[in-house]
């Protein structure tokens, strides 16, 4: 009888057990898919993506004419629809390190704008070191998104100096976080190849960009203060032993002095800026009122004599150093009730403050059309469709100097009008 009974108990058991497994193993299944679940969520939670497209018609003055506001017109052409930019950003965020890819794609092809990698120490979080491309660390027009600029365009100075805004290096910064007293202070240093986003490195020299931003909001968040310092220390390899600077010749006469010592050859030409930059923002029961200034000078080198954009390639050509300025100043008033705004810039670029407009032309004197100053008012509307859309109708009216040059004696008709619009995720 016991030992049926044992028996019996027996089945009962493992028949219990059996049961208990064919219901837990589902179970135990689904656990784990929803575990994988979540992980592939977090991942994506990691990721965030964004965008904008800038579609545009522009109108010239005259057809043909060389232009910082969106590259040159082609000769014959006064006209042109373009999309100015198209780009893409993801940026991966995990713990203390973040990952960027920015594409930019257009009519003319499809090219990486941002491609870095940055990591900040996690027991301040406020040092941090960032490699790869990214927005060379100068005052503030520079770094600044193209999405929220007012304006279409950057300052002709910043597009000569600096083309394409970003360089290949590396930087490091300093800026507490938000909760920290001493946030208001930050402080960027970057060593790059100088070449800017898209090019190889053609000489042994790297340049230093420095720039320290103090920022402050005061009057309960109504009013925002900013001021800026920034430095560029670097240069370019000097590829003849000719290399051409300012100077008078035995007339009276202002042109270049050309300086032929065999060891100029393979030297590396300075390449120098100081800057500061002001920013002031009001915010009123109207909308937003901002007071934007920047100024740059320094020596610039550059390769021949009909160009002081920084050089983006080796040449076989002769260096050509000169003296520098430039700046540029924005008004921009916000209207809540009409969701709309209205721009005025200022920029001025004086490729070479040793020569006046008078000097070049002059027999003897050497200076091309590269050593005219230019200054440029422009005028905008912007009206916020939505908060994706926005809608910019802007016009850029350029002044040259008046010189003894042929064809530029007196303003070239070079100014233009830039409908654009804007969509954005």
């Amino acid at each position: 009888m016991q030992i049926k009974l044992l028996s019996l108990l027996s089945v009962i058991v493992l028949s219990l057990t059996a049961a208990r497994a064919q219901t837990e193993a589902p179970i135990d299944t689904l656990t784990n898919r929803v575990n994988i679940i979540s992980s592939d969520v977090d991942v994506m939670k990691r990721i965030k993506i964004t965008g904008y497209m800038q579609p545009q018609y522009q109108v010239a003055d005259s057809s043909g004419v060389a232009s910082f506001a969106g590259g040159d017109f082609t000769s014959g052409l006064n006209k042109r629809f373009a999309l100015r930019r198209g780009r893409v950003k993801f940026t991966y965020d995990y713990s203390n390190t973040q990952f960027v890819i920015q594409i930019d794609g257009g009519e003319k092809g499809v090219s990486f704008t941002d491609v870095y990698g940055k990591y900040t120490e996690p027991w301040l979080n406020a040092f941090s070191i960032q490699a790869g491309i990214f927005n060379r660390p100068w005052g503030y027009e520079i770094p600044i998104s193209s999405s929220v600029r007012e304006s279409p365009e950057r300052a002709r100075w910043s597009q000569t100096l600096m083309p394409g805004e970003r360089d290949l290096g590396v930087m490091a910064g300093f800026q507490m976080p938000k909760t920290s007293m001493w946030n208001f202070l930050s402080l960027q240093v970057a060593m790059v190849n100088g070449t800017g986003r898209s090019a190889s490195d053609f000489d042994y020299q790297k340049d230093l960009i420095a720039h320290l931003g103090l920022s402050k909001n005061i009057c309960h968040e109504k009013i925002k203060l900013g001021v800026g310092g920034s430095y560029y220390s670097g240069g370019i390899r000097q590829f003849t032993k000719f290399v051409y600077s300012n100077g008078t010749n035995s007339s009276g006469v202002k042109t270049y002095v050309v300086d032929s010592a065999s060891t100029n050859k393979d030297a590396i030409a300075g390449r120098t800026y100081i800057g500061a930059d002001l920013q002031f923002v009001y915010e009123s029961p109207i909308g937003t009122t901002t007071l934007r200034g920047e100024f740059i000078q320094g020596q610039q080198p550059a390769f021949g004599n009909s160009s002081t954009t920084s050089p983006t390639a080796s040449s076989t050509s002769d260096t050509y150093i000169r003296n520098c300025q430039g700046l540029v100043a924005y008004f921009v008033q916000n209207i809540k009730i009409i969701k709309s705004g209205i721009v005025v810039k200022y920029d001025m670029y004086d490729p070479n403050t040793d020569v006046a407009g008078g000097d070049i032309g002059v027999t003897g004197s050497k200076l091309t059309k590269a050593d005219i100053a230019y200054t440029t008012l422009g005028f905008g509307y912007l009206f916020y469709i939505n908060a994706n859309t926005k809608l910019c109708l802007y016009r850029d009216m350029v002044s040259n100097e008046s010189t003894k040059l042929k064809g530029w004696t007196q303003d070239l008709k070079d100014d233009v009008w830039t409908f654009r619009l804007q969509f954005k995720f």
